[in-house]
């Protein structure tokens, strides 16, 4: 493998985040088991398994891909964590902590394209 997704903080922070949105979500009422927390959940695991992708691809454009994929996923969690809050399944103390290490864990796929495309 040219590069070992394991060894990349990145990949570690949006693990966590990934527990996380599990952990949220487990609240939500059951009717929502196939719906806003089904879908958050898929996208927060779609954050680390593009990650892990990425490392996989052996050109720059198909790395940044995966990451700018990753990006989305991010982007999709984000929305739907502002969705959960309109509908009151969760609370703003609850998702504070989460939306700052969702922006950071963003600033750091961002840093990793550019890298990607920045360097040989």
């Amino acid at each position: 493998m040219k590069h070992n997704f394991k060894k990349l903080n990145v990949w570690h922070q949006a693990r966590k985040l990934t527990v996380k949105v599990y952990a949220i979500t487990k609240a939500f009422p059951q009717n929502e088991q196939y719906g806003l927390s089904s879908q958050m959940r898929k996208a927060a695991v779609s954050v680390v398994s593009n990650i892990a992708e990425r490392s996989g691809r052996d050109s720059k454009k198909e790395m940044a891909y995966f990451l700018n994929v990753a990006i989305g996923s991010l982007c999709e969690v984000e929305a739907q964590i502002y969705t959960a809050l309109d509908l009151n399944y969760i609370r703003t103390s609850d998702t504070e902590a989460v939306l700052r290490e969702l922006n950071e864990i963003r600033m750091n796929v961002c840093s990793l394209r550019k890298h990607v495309l920045n360097n040989p």
